[in-house]
């Protein structure tokens, strides 16, 4: 009778997960599904996605669900998006994307291809000048750009040279960005794989941007209520991602961050069905990717004190399978951490929890800056993060193996801390 009921325990304990397991996948499949075209702005991707949460939330069991409006201003592309080079066309998303803070371009260009082995801006500077390279795109590696910004970030402003704009590459899967898109520079910047632009003379682009400004977004705050009002725990996600790429092209986000934006719901249910000693609130930010706007405001414009906040969670692209879990604390949450090893050596949530260098790469900076006690919670460097910010981050590609060890890690810590 004894081994009959522990093995019943044991079912009812999988049986558990598993309906967590479900529900997780079921909000990642639906949130990066083409119904929010990316989870961006200029479709208006991200506030249905955010309307979505909503009501998650309140299926969820939590006991107040609020929007937070705020503000921000964002450049798009979900116009044309078209490139050839010496005749042949590019595939948006993975030949080629724009730089965010890119203006439209329209027309035929010389490609001018920097000589990065024996580089010298001046000489550079003085081929720009010569008539066959007037109003030509400038191509070249990006990270030798990065090295050389004083030189190439002249190129990027009218009036001093005449150059139609530049090229970056950068090895496939190529990238987008949303986070500097709060402005247009003067000339356009495409990224572009290598092979696609090796040796190329001539390119046509046809490319539309739209500039949204004072675009209105919200973030979604649940709230579940605990034994004590005095201080609480904050669980936080960031539900936005890139949205388009010309007309047809979206960035599902499937792990970067549907699956951190999962997490919290499934948690938000755990906390109603087993009411917590502390208030817990789950906030789905928006306007991460456009350099943590959403989380700059709350932390600005806080619905609780922050010093009432006895440990706050980022979970941002766990949707993947790496056995090891990285993290980022604050300074004042060093004293937690201690704790969160301690639990994993025990119960071997993950091989190990690697720390990193604390970085605004999240929705947790804004709260560590500000003297939080916080942790950032990434599985990165397994099978999906190779597809972080790129159109194969999709519900395809990304793994539910860091799920169930995050959740329970995290669990556990509240019980303990």
């Amino acid at each position: 009778m004894k081994r009959l009921l522990l093995i019943l325990l044991a079912l009812a304990t999988i049986q558990l997960y598993a309906q967590d397991l479900s529900h997780y996948k079921r909000i990642v499949k639906e949130l990066s599904s083409v119904k929010y075209q990316g989870r961006g702005y200029a479709k208006n991707g991200a506030n249905k996605a955010g309307k979505y949460l909503q009501k998650e939330f309140e299926k969820a069991g939590s006991d107040e669900v609020t929007c937070q409006p705020f503000k921000l201003d964002i450049n798009t592309f979900s116009g044309k998006m078209e490139m050839w080079a010496d005749g042949k066309k590019l595939r948006a998303g993975v030949d080629f994307s724009m730089r965010e803070y890119s203006p439209g371009v329209k027309g035929v260009f010389p490609v001018y291809h920097v000589d990065t082995l024996n580089f010298d801006a001046d000489r550079m500077f003085a081929d720009l000048a010569k008539p066959e390279n007037a109003n030509c795109l400038v191509a070249c590696e990006f990270w030798f750009t990065y090295r050389h910004s004083d030189a190439f970030s002249r190129l990027q402003k009218n009036g001093e040279f005449p150059n139609a704009g530049l090229i970056y590459t950068w090895e496939a899967p190529i990238k987008f960005f949303k986070a500097y898109g709060h402005r247009v520079v003067d000339k356009p910047i495409i990224w572009v794989t290598p092979e696609a632009i090796e040796g190329v003379k001539t390119v046509r682009v046809n490319v539309d941007n739209h500039f949204l400004k004072d675009y209105e977004c919200f973030n979604v705050i649940a709230k579940i209520e605990g034994e004590r009002h005095d201080s609480c725990y904050v669980f936080t996600a960031h539900y936005d991602h890139l949205g388009n790429l010309g007309k047809k092209i979206f960035y599902a986000g499937a792990n970067d961050n549907a699956s951190g934006t999962a997490a919290i719901v499934t948690l938000a249910a755990h906390y109603a069905k087993n009411r917590p000693p502390y208030d817990m609130y789950f906030i789905a930010f928006s306007g991460e990717d456009a350099n943590l706007r959403g989380s700059e405001y709350f932390a600005n414009n806080p619905i609780v004190p922050l010093e009432q906040i006895k440990y706050l969670f980022n979970i941002d692209m766990i949707g993947d399978n790496n056995p090891d879990q990285y993290c980022e604390v604050s300074e004042e949450g060093m004293s937690g951490f201690a704790l969160f090893e301690q639990i994993n050596n025990q119960k071997h949530h993950f091989k190990a929890l690697n720390r990193g260098e604390l970085a605004a790469n999240s929705d947790h900076y804004p709260f560590a800056s500000r003297h939080v006690p916080c942790i950032f919670l990434e599985n990165e460097n397994g099978d999906a993060f190779q597809y972080y910010h790129t159109i194969f981050d999709t519900y395809k590609t990304v793994r539910f193996d860091s799920y169930e060890p995050v959740f329970r890690l995290v669990r556990d810590f509240v019980e303990q801390y």
